[in-house]
Parts: structure tokens; sequence; C-alpha cells
């Protein structure tokens, strides 16, 4: 009898599900990817917005991947610092085509590109919580953790507190001496190989050799003792790193992240192995809490977390265990990766200009002669303080800012509906003439000899590190050891570029040399 009155119920069931998935085809193949782009250009357009038509479900992601593989082949010179016709030529054309600002497509997702620095300002130094970041493709995500850089509102308030004591300047300072060691470690390697070669001279790819000495700094810096397991997170974080490239334009279906692809499968396996190496670390110091948490940036992250904001001592943790462990991710992946990226382009500057590689050996062997730098020497290096943020300015690791409004909220004179992406292109702002200077694309490091502030006609022009409350926690760390080891490196070498090196910057999520950067090294005492 149950299967009598069933019978009856099936065409109900299936006219249901058919007007379900009717009503979901609807919605996304029609409202979201033909009604509304169509909706939000005209609403745009009618405020003088204009750009590049949006493609049925891959709006201008096709345009970016053409015009990026014609630009892959545009040569260029080492001392042309205008990488954009390579790395952003959507960007270029679109600017000449439609002017600024202009509209493009992120799959059916709209994005206006600021390319002015008032209007910059009003995003990033708003307080009010108006602007939030935009949602982190997956594969970033599983990469980078949902930690300080992605988290907003409250628990963005929560995990800062958490994170500050860490980075605070009287802990890096001691944690110099870490960055020293590690940095030793490869001087002594270089030095090994040049008394090995008869010319005296040697040939290193520093591009590779900064990315493992950067991963060995935040491995014992981070994570003290544990910090052979640090460095399985960072060959993990590499291969999601592939990933991310591999599929950042790709067309996001609803739900496809769930499904059990080959890639999908690949970055679940990573995802569980960076979480199952970072419990095997964290538990530990839970564990012994009665001696302590330690002296590295997890300790002083445990230790936070059990502090409130009065000081006193709570009985449970302000972070859960996943957001310690994208904590983790965060400053494991952003503490190697940009740093690694500054000091590779710091080296191909002052490979370029030996008049500032002389003039910063000089610096060095003033404040520090031969001894092994501490942070209070590295403090008074004005001139190497002036390259390195000069090298940020030209050759910043992180090449745009992605924010959203959480409402429909007023920009200037233009209005820009909730959601809708808002792109900072950071190397086109730095390349802005009418704020730095006709000289813009040249390398010029004694723009900054005032200070950041008086570097260009507005104030905070420089974005490597992003600007207001939502500003990079980490950026002492970063030129702590960029100062460490540049500084070791000067005092030990002089360097050229080797005739292999091609001058190719390329966006692999952060700028990067494409065939890596080949120096020939010379001992200084070698060469005396």
């Amino acid at each position: 009898m149950a299967a009598a009155l069933a019978l009856p119920l099936l065409p109900l069931v299936a006219a249901a599900l058919l007007t379900l998935a009717a009503a979901w085809l609807w919605d996304y193949a029609v409202v979201r990817h033909l009604w509304r782009p169509r909706a939000v250009a005209a609403a745009f357009r009618a405020q003088g917005v204009r750009g590049p038509p949006c493609r049925f479900l891959k709006g201008s992601n096709d345009d970016v991947r053409r015009m990026r593989a014609e630009a892959d082949a545009v040569e260029m010179d080492v001392r042309d610092h205008d990488y954009l016709r390579r790395v952003t030529p959507h960007f270029l054309a679109w600017k000449d085509q439609y002017g600024a600002p202009f509209l493009y497509w992120f799959g059916p997702q709209p994005r206006i590109c600021l390319l002015d620095y008032e209007s910059v300002r009003q995003v990033l130094w708003n307080k009010s919580g108006h602007f939030m970041k935009i949602d982190a493709h997956p594969t970033i995500l599983s990469m980078l953790g949902k930690g300080l850089v992605l988290v907003e509102g409250t628990d963005w308030v929560r995990h800062r507190r958490v994170v500050n004591p860490a980075f605070a300047m009287d802990k890096l300072k001691m944690m110099t001496a870490t960055m020293v060691s590690c940095a030793d470690r490869l001087i002594k390697e270089c030095e090994e190989l040049a008394s090995n070669n008869k010319s005296g001279k040697v040939e290193v790819e520093f591009s590779k050799h900064f990315q493992e000495l950067t991963a060995e700094v935040i491995s014992r810096t981070a994570f003290g003792s544990s910090y052979k397991e640090g460095k399985e997170v960072f060959h993990t974080q590499k291969q999601l790193l592939a990933l991310a490239l591999a599929t950042l334009l790709n067309l996001q279906l609803p739900g496809f992240k769930y499904l059990p692809t080959k890639n999908n499968r690949l970055k679940w396996t990573l995802e569980k192995k960076i979480k199952t190496t970072l419990m095997t670390i964290i538990q530990p110091r839970l564990a012994s809490k009665g001696s302590g948490y330690g002296d590295d940036l997890l300790g002083l992250m445990l230790e936070a977390c059990f502090m409130t904001e009065q000081g006193e001592r709570r009985d449970e943790l302000t972070l859960t265990m996943d957001e310690i462990i994208d904590e983790c991710k965060t400053f494991f992946f952003a503490g190697h990766e940009t740093t690694s990226h500054l000091l590779t382009w710091t080296m191909f500057l002052l490979s370029v200009y030996p008049e500032w590689q002389e003039r910063l050996r000089e610096e060095v062997l003033r404040e520090c002669g031969k001894a092994n730098p501490n942070a209070d020497i590295l403090s008074k290096l004005k001139e190497m303080t002036m390259v390195l943020l000069e090298t940020l300015r030209l050759y910043g690791p992180v090449m745009t800012m992605l924010r959203k409004p959480i409402s429909d909220i007023r920009l200037g004179s233009l209005s820009i509906p909730k959601g809708t992406g808002i792109v900072i292109p950071i190397p086109i702002l730095h390349r802005d003439k009418e704020v730095w200077g006709a000289n813009a694309n040249e390398f010029d490091p004694l723009r900054f000899v005032n200070g950041i502030t008086n570097a260009a006609k507005t104030p905070q022009a420089l974005l490597g590190f992003s600007i207001g409350p939502r500003s990079c926690i980490g950026q002492n760390f970063a030129m702590l050891e960029a100062k460490s080891v540049m500084a070791m490196i000067l005092q030990k070498f002089s360097f050229t570029l080797s005739p292999k090196y091609v001058h190719a910057p390329t966006d692999l999520i952060t700028l990067q040399p494409k065939f890596g950067l080949p120096i020939v090294l010379r001992p200084l005492d070698a060469s005396c």
C-alpha cells in the first residue's frame, strides 16, 4: 500500500525538482550572467565609466589571458623598469581605450579599477568598515588561511590583538640574531663555491636561494625548534601556489569546489598536510603551558591568546585552533614570499646600479665593519632603507589590492553598488608622474631621503605595505630581514648580473623574475 501511495507523489517530486532547477538556472545563467552585468555596466556608463564588454560566463578573463600571452614576448632592457606592458597589459589597454577609472569583469563579477590616489586613500583609510577584502580564490584561501590578512570586522580586531605582540619591535630585535645566523649559512655556502672556482668568482641563482633563505628564517623565528616541520609548510604552500596560478582565471561554477576533480583532490591533500603539520607544532606548545609557550612568533601569539584586553589571564583561547592554524599559514606565507622577492629585486637593482651598490657597502662597513650586524646597527643604515623603499616602489611583490563595499557607497563623485570589486593596481600608481615626478619610471632612492611621507607629492603614496588601519603588520620584520641579508652580502661580495639574466618581470601572484636571477659574485677579499 505504501508503494501504491508513493507512486502518485513521484510526478509531484519530479515537478518540484524541475522547478527548482529551472529557478536556479534562471538565476545563475540569466540574472547573474546576463541581466545583472548589463544593468551594472549601464549604471556605470551613466556616470561616465566604461570598460570592455562582459562576455557570457567568462567576463574579461579570456581577454586578460590573451593580452598576457601576447605581452609575454616583450623584451626589456635591464634599466627599463616600466614593466607594465609585460605584466598588466590589459590594464594599460583598457586605461588607454576607456579612460580612468574603468570597469572590467572577473567572470560575472564587476571590478572597477581605481587609478587616482585620492580614491585609493579613501578606500584604504576607511575605518568605518565600509570596505572589505574580496573573497579569496579557494586555492589561495587553502594556502594563505583566513588569518589577519583576510578576516574582517570584529574578527579582524580579535586576530590583530592576538598577533600584535609577536610583531612588537622589541621582540623583532631579538629575532635579528636568527636572521643573521640564517644569512651567514648562505654567505658561507657562496664563499665555498667561489673558493672552488679558479676564477675566484661564482654564478649563483639568487631567486631560489632567497626563497629558501626566507623560508628558513620564518621557520626558525615562527616555530623555533620545530623549524624543520615549518619548512614542510613552505614546500606544501609552494605546491598550492602553483595550483592557484594554473586555475586562477578558470570559470568558477557554483559548487564546483566541492567536486572530487583532480585539482580539488590535490588541493584537499595539500591543505590537510599543512593542517596536520601545524597541529604537530602547536599542540605540544599548548600541552606544556606550565613552562611557557616559547619566545618565537607562535609562542608569543599563543601567550596573547590567553590574555584579555586588560592584561588578565583567561582559561580559554581567544582564537580557535583552526584560527591559530590559519594565522600560522598567513605569517608563514607572507613572511617568506614577499621578503624573498624584495631581496631578489634589491639584488637586481644593485647589480644594475653599481654606484648604489658601492654606496651601500661603504655605509655598511662604516656602521658595522666586518662584524655581523645587529638590530641597532641596522637602524642606522639610512641609505639601505632608501634603496629598499625604492625597490618596493618599482618592484613591489604585491601587484594589486582588492576591496568591495558592503553597501552602496559614494567614492568622490562615483556611486559604487554593494559588492562591486575595487581594484588598486599598485605598480601603475607607483609610476604616476604627477605624484612621483617626471622620473617616476627611474631608480632613484634619493626620493626617500626625507622619509616615506615626503617622497612624493601625495603623503604615503608608497603602497608596498599598504596604508591605513589594514597596513601590513609584518613590515618591520620584512625590513629587518632584508637589511640583515643585504648588509652581510655587501660585506663579503661585489656582484653583477650574469650574462644569462633575462629581464622579464612576471606576475605569479607576486612579482618575480620569470627566468630567475643569476648573479656573478666576487669575494671582496679575493679581489683586494
